[in-house]
């Protein structure tokens, strides 16, 4: 069997991160259909409700069984409304390292919230799975992403030259574009010593 994510929830100062749910569905179809996450996400276009809850229900578990990586559905605390979502995927257990990806909702924009789930997701990461490397892939055009890696510490390592898609709406169809990515890292020694706080993850199911 190969190694896995523990089936886990992650508290930061704002956010609940846990495992999605079939309830989730209409509000991810809604979030998802939105040009930005169209333009710079490989996701299914059009996402569907159906095609949320299969996430929820098959997708992201097999994902996560296969040791592939782990999906989280990020909320607010004081609402639960869905904020986002976070990926970690291309899982490599000898190595310690994961990739990371992000979608944030249109109306949760500009409040910081992509940082802050993707900063508690790399704290877990390294503090309590021991993992050693963090990458983060940024389309050459996404300055909102690149703007994230930033803040949470990530340092450049260079450009993967043509080595993704742009998709874009032009009326009933949807156009196609190359573009490069930066690619980012992240490694423990790169995070600040956080704050003695209360238990603020816990494992829902190994």
């Amino acid at each position: 069997m190969p190694a896995s994510f523990p089936e886990t929830a992650i508290s930061t100062e704002r956010l609940l991160l846990r495992p999605l749910a079939e309830d989730d569905a209409p509000g991810l179809a809604e979030m998802m259909a939105d040009e930005l996450v169209l333009a710079w996400t490989d996701l299914p276009h059009p996402f569907t409700e159906a095609y949320a809850a299969d996430l929820a229900r098959t997708l992201a578990p097999a994902h996560r069984a296969a040791g592939r990586g782990i999906l989280f559905a990020v909320t607010e605390h004081l609402t639960q409304r869905l904020v986002g979502l976070v990926e970690l995927r291309n899982t490599d257990w000898r190595l310690r390292s994961t990739e990371i990806a992000y979608v944030t909702a249109a109306w949760a924009r500009g409040e910081g919230y992509a940082p802050e789930a993707v900063l508690g997701v790399a704290q877990w990461l390294f503090e309590d799975r021991d993992f050693l490397r963090l990458e983060l892939r940024t389309a050459a055009g996404n300055t909102a992403a690149q703007q994230v890696a930033q803040k949470i510490g990530g340092i450049s390592e260079g450009v993967l030259r043509s080595a993704w898609i742009v998709r874009g709406e032009s009326g009933r169809f949807v156009e196609e574009s190359r573009s490069d990515l930066i690619l980012w890292s992240l490694l423990p020694e790169d995070l600040e010593a956080p704050e003695p706080r209360p238990v603020d993850r816990y494992v829902l199911r190994d």
